[in-house]
């Protein structure tokens, strides 16, 4: 499943880097061209943030499981599931003071993708552990 997103994901970013080579070579004005990258930006910013917000949603989901389990275990596994929940709630923090900053225009790309990242690791994380028990 994680295989699917990253190779989705990549999908992304190599569309994104033929879509705007395409713009740099094409013959308009550059008043056209500047429009073109920032709908083009606009568009990639938004496809971004709905990607964060169900990323955060899924998050939610793992944690609530991680956590009905951690009840069942003993003392040494409790310990490392309860671990990897707490970093996921931080990256679910993370996440959603980031999609306020995205609505409010006060975030930028390299924070973006940092969350996303943070929040693709916690998702794996928690996944590979309720699965394992």
């Amino acid at each position: 499943m994680m295989r699917k997103k990253i190779a989705a994901s990549t999908a992304l970013i190599l569309a994104g880097a033929g879509y705007l080579a395409g713009i740099l070579t094409a013959p308009k004005s550059g008043k056209e061209t500047r429009g073109d990258i920032t709908k083009a930006s606009t568009k990639a910013k938004i496809d971004a943030e709905k990607k964060l917000k169900k990323m955060h949603s899924e998050l939610n989901g793992l944690i609530s499981e991680g956590e009905v389990r951690s009840k069942k275990l003993k003392k040494a596994g409790k310990k490392e599931l309860d671990e990897a929940i707490a970093s996921a709630k931080v990256a679910k923090t993370k996440a959603k003071e980031l999609l306020s900053a995205l609505h409010n225009g006060d975030a930028d790309d390299p924070n973006l993708q940092a969350v996303i990242e943070e929040v693709k690791l916690a998702q794996k994380n928690l996944v590979a552990y309720i699965k394992k028990k």
